[in-house]
């Protein structure tokens, strides 16, 4: 694949990747997206993450999700090539409390989503907003981001040093962090799911997380109820 053939467009950033659709210049290609570590010299870590989510590709269907195409170099850069389903990150879609009838639309289509990736026995393990794509009209959603995903039921995080831990706090079920006697299973994703459908209809998140560089408590994420 020739990335030279697609002009660019800017969907998310943070501090780990950017997303990017290229919308083919030629008629006769499809558009496709492009995920990109965000720093020039990027962790190990970071492009173990595109190698894993690439590897699932055998498991993961066009129906509810954003299946990786092929791992290739743009710019110097490594780069995951994935379909593009369509749909806008939900992440820009949430710009305080959502229409009642659109977050039911989006609700039953992301859980839809969820299902059908634990049928694969999957577990995502880093389900937010920025990592699902929605079609507003509809509420079609396609999962994507599984960098992290696990193909096991069942599995028990080690602790780590909280900088080292895979993830985003703010989405985060608290056995994922290692400081608690409880395996990470398929509940994990649904309590992801909870937080991000109460931030779609809300505008915000139930809870505000500190960052992962702070010393936190072992028996808890040092959470503030905020809502």
């Amino acid at each position: 694949m020739n990335l030279s053939d697609y002009v660019l467009e800017r969907l998310h950033e943070d501090d780990e990747f950017i997303l990017h659709r290229g919308r083919a210049k030629s008629a006769d290609a499809c558009s496709v997206l492009l995920l990109a570590a965000a720093s020039a010299r990027p962790r190990l870590e970071t492009l173990k993450k595109l190698d894993h989510e690439y590897s699932l590709r055998g498991e993961l269907d066009a129906a509810w999700a954003a299946r990786p195409l092929e791992v290739s170099r743009h710019r110097e850069q490594l780069v995951l090539v994935r379909e593009d389903p369509g749909g806008e990150p939900l992440s820009r879609l949430i710009r305080g409390p959502m229409e009642t009838r659109q977050f039911l639309r989006i609700a039953l289509g992301l859980a839809a989503a969820v299902r059908e990736l634990h049928q694969r026995q999957l577990i995502h393990k880093d389900l937010k907003p920025a990592n699902v794509l929605v079609d507003s009209l509809t509420g079609r959603s396609w999962l994507m981001g599984f960098g992290i995903a696990s193909r096991l039921p069942r599995e028990r995080q080690a602790p780590a040093p909280p900088e080292f831990i895979a993830g985003t706090l703010s989405y985060m079920a608290p056995e994922q962090t290692g400081r608690m006697n409880r395996s990470i299973d398929s509940r994990s994703d649904l309590y992801a799911l909870g937080v991000t459908l109460y931030e779609a209809l809300t505008g915000r998140l139930p809870f505000a997380a500190s960052p992962p560089a702070r010393p936190r408590s072992s028996a808890s994420h040092r959470r503030r109820w905020t809502g």
